[in-house]
């Protein structure tokens, strides 16, 4: 019987707390949304200090919490929860034409803070796909999976369990476990998932890229703006369904419906392992300073950006990220 059949209430919440960014990284790529992953790693929490009683230590502490884990979202999934972006809904707008049609009925995939998602680790190749498996590509694709198949691919190609221990957490066989995970393989490929960099403060050149992208929007010169995009990069602005493809329509967004942007101020942050930046417009009545507008999630690729995407509940999402409330006159002098 394993140690942890006689642990301490203090010692079992320390040993489970150890576990709760891991645990929090695997609830979120399971049901894509930051909120829900909090509040289903507090739900396997609370259900297993109800049932540790009856844990023997026949596995680990940290199986049997993804066990829990996995049926707490189980059930959320099954329930009908699925996260879209923007591009699963409708096909790109010309910016001419595009109109802000907001979508009450579709729950929007979530960007996520890395550091409630991505434990700490030294080795910079189990960082590198941690933050892969996080980005919002990925986990947009996730949602086209059935939930089972979804768990068993995040189990097996995210966090390396073998398929006898999946099979194990899932009360299934290694043979269903493989060929689900064969299906679900066969899904993501065809989703066409494009490639984006993980943000690293150690990339010189990702470096210059952010700072020449901080320094042409906040000056608002959308041709040196525009200047580092992919050609088939993308804008998106949950909660509404528009996106836009390409240089040009984007450019003539942020000079026209988009216009209320100049003079924004950004503050460097990082989200589902890519950089980021909270933005914050003028204040509509003239008064100093500058207040939330936006969440961007930049998707960069090979030197260029390929997706720009703003979130704009930001009651929602400055709090989360530690952004602050507003940006006074000492942010300005900054």
């Amino acid at each position: 019987m394993s140690d942890l059949a006689t642990t301490t209430s203090p010692e079992l919440d320390a040993a489970m707390e150890r576990h709760r960014v891991e645990l929090t990284g695997y609830c979120y790529r399971m049901l894509g949304s930051s909120f829900d992953a909090e509040d289903a790693v507090q739900d396997t929490y609370v259900r297993a200090w109800r049932a540790y009683g009856k844990f023997e230590g026949r596995s680990s502490l940290r199986s049997w919490l993804y066990r829990i884990a996995t049926n707490v979202c189980l059930d959320l999934l099954n329930a009908g929860n699925k996260r879209a972006r923007p591009m699963d809904l409708t096909a790109p707008q010309h910016q001419a034409s595009a109109v802000l049609n907001e979508r009450p009925e579709v729950t929007w995939l979530e960007p996520v803070p890395d550091g409630r998602v991505l434990p700490q680790t030294a080795d910079p190749a189990e960082m590198a796909l941690a933050k892969e498996s996080v980005r919002l590509a990925f986990v947009a694709a996730l949602q086209h999976l059935p939930p089972k198949q979804r768990a068993v691919l995040i189990l097996r190609e995210v966090l390396a369990w073998k398929a006898d221990e999946v099979a194990q957490l899932l009360e299934t066989t290694v043979a269903s476990v493989n060929s689900a995970l064969q299906r679900a393989r066969a899904t993501l490929s065809g989703q066409a998932l494009r490639p984006s960099d993980p943000a690293d403060p150690l990339d010189a050149e990702q470096a210059k890229l952010l700072e020449q992208y901080l320094s042409a929007f906040e000056a608002y010169d959308i041709t040196r703006l525009t200047a580092l995009l992919h050609e088939d990069a993308v804008l998106s602005m949950p909660p509404f369904d528009l996106w836009l493809r390409g240089p040009e329509d984007i450019a003539a967004w942020h000079l026209n419906q988009g216009i209320g942007c100049k003079g924004s101020r950004l503050i460097p942050t990082t989200a589902n392992g890519l950089p980021a930046f909270g933005q914050y417009r003028p204040r509509e009545d003239g008064r100093p300073g500058h207040v939330p507008w936006a969440l961007q999630v930049l998707e960069v690729s090979e030197g260029r950006i390929v997706g720009l995407n703003a979130f704009l509940d930001t009651a929602r999402w400055f709090p989360l990220f530690g952004l602050p409330e507003e940006l006074d006159e000492a942010h300005e002098v900054q």
